[in-house]
């Protein structure tokens, strides 16, 4: 077979160096020579362009002698950086596609590389990551062997290289070809070892794999012997390198207690409970590893590229209901085999700790994560991979900390009890009944952490939101008694609710995580009658247009507990505690008003002792809890619902103050009260500044807030401000859309000094609210940028999530503020991590007519051949502004012409931001012209442009006229007419080789005129310049 014909060929060359074995089958005889294919699949790229590469090494070296062979080699790869890539891939291509020349062609290859084998480790690298299902069994082999030989070599990266290797080994896959793979990989780091143990992170990583491997490796007499090689190095590492092994983290635990009965690790598992020294000075037990976080490298290495590709697409692209026959495809490809069982716990654990989706994810009907972890639980078909597969599920509850842990980790399991009540109860209880049975029996001696760990888990979900309260999971009628009464007798604490547990009513539709519009779908939609969210959530009113990523309380009818303000009573004056306590037996709102007004005059009385306004304070806080429950806007905003709205009784306060004048004494003392409030109720701040915002009597008072920021403990405008809003944020974001235009009104210095209040607002609006602020600017009721500021705010947005970039560009495109003031943020944009900016900078910078500073920053981005931003507004600007961007080019080639060479490169290594050269002008201009080259455009016949690259032409080095030798051509035949009569120019003209090959193209002769003065003067006019040239195209052919 041509598999093993090549393994031996190699093998052969390399002195048995050659890696692989049988289990890779025969390669199949569709396809090219790297990559199957059927007749119907399209040429793929890189094989196309790696074959080019081999031909152009095979033309070189065929048919002459190894020395001419090399120096030809060697003379190419000296040329230039593509030559040197053309050579490196083609001897690359030559050792996966021949095997008995892979030992010359590594040789020649480690001879001419000049860059470490770096090209050949990346193209390795990306033919594992998305290639290597496509790839020949010959070129498989061929694969192993060639990183064998650059381990050997001691290449820097190769570990790199190695781990993504092990990543193509898949879990639960017993087929020929995964375990010849996960052989051969092993075996190339066995035999070198003492490489091996100089990378922390490939240790980890290897033991990581290996340990999870062992699992599937059983049966045969081959898997048998694997599954001992396997054992032994993991072993020995583990024994060697523990602390190495101990970044691995919690699941490190996992799968020891995988493997817990083969012997060499019963031994292994005897020293960690009982003696953690021998294995390492600084391991302090096994609680020391529970205690870490996993690391998502760890979790994602397990499964492979194609897997990973295609969850990613079910959580980021399939919409919630339409999941089916993906599902039922991923089942088909991977979960299919009883061997396959182990994996569900390497895609659960993925899911809960790598798979954090975005803010628009989370906000559209994207398939929630909790849907795929319930679809995985319901495929278990053995009771080991069921019980595997919970915990997986709940690992990280285990020994959770708020501090250290995620929100994300642990909301899926929360999720999917939650959700699978209603249509797959049996999911729910046995999820339970896991959680409460885990806590004694996951380790006995631990128990107490682990009681801790799920508590906290549970504290953290309510304090969140995740869940309104746990009351309606935990004692629900579906569970059978006895569950329920375990659940009762474990968790007391959140087993009772404020409000009877089945008959809460959801006043609005409230979306759970990802799972928008998701209530008719099909059976397996869950309904979201108890309705929370995730760690970045989202609410959406009733017409579906509010959107919120934080944790907002649900709307639902709460029943009122008594308050207990008997402790503050007590240290009240009697007539204060009467007032109080007809506060708290007050029926209606009015009533109430009366009394809290009273309150206040009370306050205000000379005699009074402000030692008594903390405990004042604290019994307004539990009597008017109501006021900071739910939304304070209106549902519809009128002039009557917005008096209406700041007409409670605790608003008396804010009246009063609005009253008085700043410098009396009972304003101070009204201000102290609020203070005392604000200690305890931090949400008085918004609610201050709403009705400051809303209340007729409050007109033109928005300073008040300002008094009221430096008599809290904060003492800071800036920071009350802020914080204020944050709050209002997380409760509220329809408000904080309203009091948007009055805050920065009022407060410029504080809100367009930093991004800070900008990304609270861009991070929870939705598109209808963005379309109202974008109003609001236009309509001039809102300033949210200004100059001094806008570009360091917009720098600042580059680390945002890229709906959040969108809104802030959007508002900033509301300004009329000139593009030439953000400009240099150009030179903060990677075409790679900045997509959004660039994008929206794109289309504005095509509306602009081009200014010298615009093209200077455009031409100042570094080239590479996938960020097409430079050619792309060059192009337009071509097209529409062709003679002032040739004007603004020919003064920056000329400028950056005339500085020394030394001094360019100094200036373009001193700073950390894009600097202009004059190599990088020629090289955006070289991009240029071959885009315009099928094209009628005539940019470069213009005479500056023509004249610049004379200039520069004159003066630059050889290495430069070669490196843009088909852009000096252009003005070659190009000569400043008030130096040359016209006679002349004609005859250059016909003496030029390129000028007879290119007769049809436009020369830059002015021969219609008469003299050379009209010809200087014409040389002034570039529209003249143009038709001048098609003439004297015309003479020129008729002289050929």
């Amino acid at each position: 077979m041509e598999l093993q014909k090549g393994k031996g060929a190699a093998a052969a060359a390399a002195s048995g160096a050659a890696g692989g074995g049988g289990g890779a089958g025969a390669g199949a005889p569709g396809g090219g020579r790297l990559l199957l294919s059927t007749s119907l699949d399209a040429k793929d790229e890189l094989e196309e362009r790696l074959e080019r590469c081999m031909s152009i090494v095979t033309s070189m070296t065929t048919g002459v002698s190894e020395r001419e062979a090399n120096d030809a080699l060697n003379a190419y790869v000296c040329k230039g950086p593509p030559q040197h890539e053309e050579i490196c891939l083609g001897l690359f291509t030559l050792v996966l596609t021949e095997p008995a020349q892979a030992q010359k062609c590594y040789r020649d290859l480690a001879l001419v590389s000049r860059d470490g084998m770096n090209i050949v480790l990346n193209k390795i690298n990306q033919i594992l990551m998305e290639k290597y299902l496509k790839l020949q069994d010959t070129c498989r082999t061929q694969l192993v062997w060639l990183v064998r030989e650059l381990v050997k070599s001691g290449v820097l990266g190769a570990d790199g290289v190695c781990m993504t290797f092990m990543k193509q080994i898949a879990g639960g896959d017993v087929t020929a070809k995964n375990i010849w793979l996960a052989e051969s990989v092993l075996d190339i780091l066995m035999e070198q070892r003492e490489w091996v143990l100089k990378s922390s992170i490939l240790i980890a990583m290897a033991v990581y794999t290996y340990l999870r491997l062992i699992v599937d490796h059983h049966g045969t007499a081959q898997l048998q012997a694997l599954r001992q090689k396997e054992v032994d190095f993991c072993i020995s590492l583990l024994r060697e390198r523990f602390m190495e092994c101990l970044m691995i983290g919690r699941d490190l635990v996992r799968l020891l207690q995988n493997v817990a009965r083969i012997p060499e690790f019963e031994l292994l598992w005897k020293d960690i409970i009982h003696n953690p020294q021998a294995l390492s000075p600084q391991f302090t037990g096994i609680l020391q590893l529970l205690q870490s976080r996993t690391s998502r490298k760890f979790l994602a290495c397990r499964l492979t590229p194609d897997m990973e590709t295609k969850l990613l697409f079910m959580t980021s692209r399939v919409r919630f209901g339409q999941q089916k026959r993906y599902q039922d495809w991923f089942q088909r490809q991977y979960l299919s085999t009883p061997d396959s069982q182990s994996l569900r716990c390497d895609l659960i654990r993925y899911i809960c700790g790598v798979v954090h989706p975005s803010n628009e994810v989370l906000s559209s009907d994207i398939l929630p994560r909790w849907a795929i972890i319930g679809w995985l639980l319901t495929t278990c078909t053995s009771n080991v991979a069921a019980s595997n597969a919970k915990l997986a599920l709940f690992y990280d509850w285990l020994f959770f900390s708020p501090d250290k842990d995620s929100i994300m980790n642990i909301e899926p399991a929360i999720l999917v009890m939650h959700h699978s009540m209603k249509p797959h109860p049996a999911i729910t209880a046995t999820l339970l009944d896991f959680m409460c049975r885990i806590i004694p029996n996951f380790y006995p001696p631990l128990e107490g952490h682990v009681r801790q760990g799920v508590f906290s888990s549970l504290n953290h979900i309510v304090e969140k939101r995740v869940l309104a309260h746990l009351a309606p999971l935990f004692d629900n009628p579906k569970l059978d008694k006895e569950l329920r009464a375990m659940l009762r007798e474990k968790f007391p604490e959140f087993c009772s609710s404020p409000s009877p547990p089945v008959e809460v009513k959801i006043e609005e539709p409230v979306s759970m995580e990802m799972d928008n519009h998701m209530s008719d779908k099909d059976e397996s939609c869950y309904d979201n009658a108890e309705a929370a969210f995730s760690d970045d959530e989202e609410d959406l009113n009733s017409k579906g247009k509010k959107r919120e990523f934080r944790f907002h309380p649900i709307k639902e009818t709460v029943v009122e507990e008594p308050v207990d303000i008997t402790p503050y009573l007590d240290q009240l004056d009697e007539s204060l505690r009467d007032k109080v306590l007809q506060l708290q037996k007050g029926s209606d709102t009015e009533a109430q008003c009366e009394v809290m007004q009273e309150i206040v005059d009370q306050v205000l009385e000379e005699d009074f002792d402000s030692e008594q306004l903390s405990v004042l304070a604290s019994c307004l806080q539990e009597l008017f809890k109501g006021h900071f429950r739910g939304e304070v806007l209106p549902e519809e905003i009128t002039e009557e619902s917005l008096e209406e709205s700041v007409g409670k009784p605790l608003y008396l306060i804010f009246r009063n103050l609005c009253q008085m004048q700043e410098d009396n004494s009972s304003f101070s003392l009204l201000l102290d009260l609020l203070s005392e409030l604000y200690q305890k109720q931090p949400k008085i701040g918004y609610h201050l500044l709403y009705y400051l915002r809303a209340s007729k009597a409050a007109a033109g008072k928005m300073n008040l807030y300002e008094s009221f920021a430096q008599a809290t403990q904060l003492g800071d405008l800036h920071t009350c401000l802020m914080m204020d809003m944050k709050a209002c944020q997380e409760d509220d974001v329809r408000l904080l859309c309203h009091l948007t235009p009055s805050i920065y009104t009022e407060f410029p210095d504080e809100t367009l000094r930093s991004g800070e209040l900008l990304n609270m607002i861009v991070a929870v609006i939705d598109s209808a609210q963005l379309q109202e602020l974008v109003c609001h600017v236009m309509m001039g009721n809102l300033v949210m940028f200004r100059k001094d500021s806008v570009l360091n705010i917009l720098i600042q947005s580059l680390d945002w999530e890229t709906f959040e970039q969108y809104c802030a560009w959007q508002l900033f495109l509301a300004h009329n503020i000139p593009l030439e003031t953000i400009i240099p943020i150009l030179q903060h944009l990677k075409y790679k991590e900045h997509p959004e900016a660039l994008s929206c900078l794109l289309l504005q910078l095509r509306r602009e007519k081009p200014s010298e500073e615009m093209v200077k920053m455009v031409l100042s981005r570094p080239c590479h051949p996938d960020d097409q931003f430079t050619t792309s507004i060059l192009r337009h600007w071509c097209m529409k502004h062709d003679e002032l961007l040739a004007e603004h080019i020919k003064s920056l080639l000329i400028k950056n012409n005339s500085l020394p060479r030394k001094r360019q490169s100094l200036r373009s290594s001193s700073s950390k931001l894009a600097q202009l050269t004059l190599e990088q002008i020629l090289e955006h201009l070289d991009n240029l012209r071959l885009n315009l080259t099928n094209t009628k455009q005539n940019f470069f016949n213009q005479t500056p442009i023509l004249q610049a690259l004379q200039h520069v032409q004159a003066s630059c080095d050889e290495a430069h006229k070669m490196k843009f030798s088909d852009l000096f051509s252009l003005a070659e035949e190009y000569e400043d007419s008030s130096t040359k009569p016209p006679k002349s120019r004609r005859k250059a003209a016909l003496s030029s080789p390129r000028s007879r090959k290119n007769a049809t193209q436009p020369p830059n002769a002015e021969e219609e005129s008469g003299s050379s003065s009209a010809s200087e003067e014409e040389d002034t006019k570039p529209k003249p310049t143009k038709r001048k040239r098609k003439g004297s195209s015309a003479v020129g052919s008729d002289s050929d």
